[in-house]
């Protein structure tokens, strides 16, 4: 249960009990039944840039794409890069977000959530109150879908694939 640690006992008990009784499959498949169709790095781009316009105006988005070398084991799902440059007179930066290749073909909501994730350290760079109230806001059942991710990460280490 490395994924839930931090979770109240009662609600790592109830995870517990799906998968003692080989339910956690059905659990995942039935609140997510089919994933996204955004394969490529192209794709994820758009995707990305999407939710970037929408909320996150002026930052500069300059590389999105699929990382095969990201590892979940260590708790990153996506990474963040911000690298500031002197060029003449001007300081440009360069932000760029990668995002775990496991998540090609997971539910969009999963996707999603670690989109909002990463494109929210562009304004908030620590975990705080500030950080997870700028995530729900774009992304009203953000809590609950990040839960969910790391119910599917267990299972992914449990039984492999879901989809």
């Amino acid at each position: 249960m490395k994924y839930l640690q931090h979770y109240p006992q009662h609600i790592q008990d109830q995870i517990q009990t799906l998968i003692d009784k080989k339910k956690l499959t059905s659990y995942l498949q039935k609140k997510y039944p089919k994933t996204h169709n955004i394969k490529t790095d192209k794709a994820l781009y758009s995707y990305v840039m999407d939710y970037k316009n929408e909320y996150f105006k002026k930052f500069q988005v300059s590389k999105v794409i699929y990382d095969g070398k990201i590892n979940v084991i260590s708790n990153a799902l996506g990474m963040h890069t911000f690298v500031s440059r002197v060029q003449g007179s001007k300081l440009k930066s360069k932000n760029e977000i990668r995002v775990a290749s496991i998540f090609k073909n997971a539910p969009e909501k999963f996707l999603e959530m670690i989109v909002v994730h990463e494109l929210a350290h562009f304004k908030e760079k620590e975990h705080n109150k500030a950080f997870y109230n700028l995530c729900t806001f774009i992304q009203d059942d953000y809590h609950q879908v990040e839960f969910d991710l790391r119910v599917y990460l267990l299972h992914l280490d449990l039984y492999g694939k879901l989809y």
